[in-house]
């Protein structure tokens, strides 16, 4: 055997066996859950989750971080369902679960990013960033006095992840191409898998989601039968269920997978019936960027993807209770006077934009959201627990200096990822991206989308584009650096 020959193998085995190893871990994971659960041994899953789930955050994050981005999407996708099916197990619902703390605590983990590559927050694309933490710094330290250190640490976390995953993209530019890999694929997987099991929880309506639905109280995600739920498969609701749905059906276009048409299918179905107004308006704006931004080839593919996905799931969602539950929710797009939810919103915006927009210093992290429980002894949500209005939050959480900065950093990225967009035509996951970070932009009005999964999706697109950028420039130094050595 040839010396060249003897290489190519050596090569190829030791690419296989990275790849084993990187998958290893993960994979003993949901295997070992799976075992827990079958065996309802869910006392032990809800201790171990947690401590196995950060363990091999870790081995990823240091032996692939673009696999590690992909296993944090995994972790944010399924165990909200992994808690419901420990609860379960148990034979009873736990109002707080340390399951939770998994995927926020492995994404997380990127924030060592911040520290081991703080040079590029001194260049040029880092310098939003430094604005966007110095926003989020001055609201911490209002919020820790207005609201107590455990609510601010805690609305921190989820404010701060979506922007420290963004730059651990941005800091790896040199992978952009194992990124861009790995997030089509966990999306276009993803899809598949909580595209069907949404259609499951619509038809059969589980034991361990129904049990969740009772005790967690959840009266706006219907009724715990079937036929009366609004789809959340297997996330925490359907607001962050249809977010992910929306990025999926949009990082189909960059998707050359051979099941994506069946999970766009199952996505797509998943998608209507978790009866979510304001995703399904911002993948409408999705759809028209892409088409307004892509050359006449990738209309062509994008329009021809919206007749496949009509003829595969319009006849389902055209009969029976299906049907019912679709035109009763559409009915309140059109006729908005009679929407309670519209006019709720209307009158929240009326009574409280005064006060939203004059509040100077800003209440600080911890005074609206899910972190309000943290900030009262009974733990019950706040005054300001549920906030419907992003455009609204960010300035009375973040008041005008937090604003001011956050909001300047966040919109020039947005404008240089938009810059950048123009220079990357032929690559369609940032085009995907690009349409995806303004359309949850644009759904400001609704909700803050700059946090949580709306926020994951934003930001990681925007950084995604900004390595796809300087992926590309390096590239061409090293091209134009090998042509001039020759």
């Amino acid at each position: 055997m040839s010396s060249i020959a003897r290489a190519g193998i050596d090569s190829a085995a030791r690419i296989v066996n990275g790849d084993r190893s990187e998958w290893m871990p993960p994979a003993l994971l949901w295997l070992l859950t799976a075992m827990l659960i079958v065996a309802h041994q869910g006392t032990l899953l809800t201790l171990a989750f947690p401590v196995l789930s950060i363990g091999v955050g870790f081995w990823l994050y240091f032996k692939s971080p673009a696999k590690y981005v992909g296993y944090m999407w995994w972790l944010w996708f399924l165990s909200p369902e992994v808690r419901r099916l420990a609860d379960w197990s148990k034979g009873a619902f736990t109002p707080t679960s340390l399951i939770q703390i998994a995927p926020l605590a492995v994404t997380m983990i990127s924030g060592l990013s911040l520290i081991r590559f703080y040079p590029v927050l001194a260049q040029k694309r880092g310098l939003p960033v430094l604005l966007v933490l110095a926003g989020l710094a001055y609201a911490f330290m209002v919020g820790v006095v207005a609201s107590g250190p455990l609510a601010a640490l805690y609305d921190l976390a989820n404010w701060v992840y979506p922007v420290l995953i963004g730059f651990h993209i941005m800091a790896h530019s040199r992978q952009y191409p194992d990124y861009r890999d790995t997030i089509v694929s966990t999306f276009i997987w993803g899809m598949l898998l909580m595209g069907g099991y949404g259609l499951v929880q619509f038809f059969v309506m589980p034991q361990w989601d129904a049990l969740w639905m009772l005790g967690s109280q959840m009266n706006s995600q219907g009724d715990p039968v079937p036929f009366g739920v609004r789809v959340f498969s297997t996330m925490n609701s359907s607001g962050p269920f249809a977010l992910a749905m929306m990025g999926a059906m949009v990082y189909v276009m960059a998707a050359t997978h051979r099941v994506r048409w069946l999970a766009g299918a199952f996505g797509f179905l998943s998608f209507c019936l978790s009866l979510v107004r304001s995703t399904w308006g911002g993948w409408v704006i999705a759809m028209l960027i892409q088409l307004v931004k892509s050359n006449n080839k990738v209309r062509i593919r994008i329009v021809a993807s919206a007749v496949v996905l009509a003829g595969l799931c319009v006849p389902l969602l055209a009969v029976g209770p299906v049907a019912e539950r679709m035109q009763a929710r559409l009915d309140t797009i059109v006729n908005l006077h009679d929407d309670q939810s519209y006019a709720a919103r209307n009158q929240f915006y009326a009574t409280f934009a005064k006060t939203a927009f004059t509040d100077v210093s800003g209440e600080g992290l911890g005074a609206t959201g899910t972190s309000t429980k943290l900030s009262n002894d009974g733990g019950q949500l706040g005054q300001y627990g549920n906030f419907d209005s992003g455009v609204m939050n960010i300035p009375f959480v973040l008041g005008w200096p937090g604003t001011l900065l956050y909001m300047s950093g966040v919109i020039w990225l947005l404008v240089r990822a938009l810059r950048a967009s123009f220079r990357l035509t032929d690559d369609k996951f940032a085009s995907a991206s690009m349409s995806l970070s303004l359309a949850i932009f644009a759904m400001l009005v609704f909700t803050n989308s700059l946090v949580g999964t709306g926020g994951l999706l934003l930001f990681m697109g925007v950084f995604s584009i900004l390595s796809a950028a300087h992926w590309q420039k390096l590239n061409r130094r090293r091209d134009s650096f090998l042509h001039g050595g020759h």
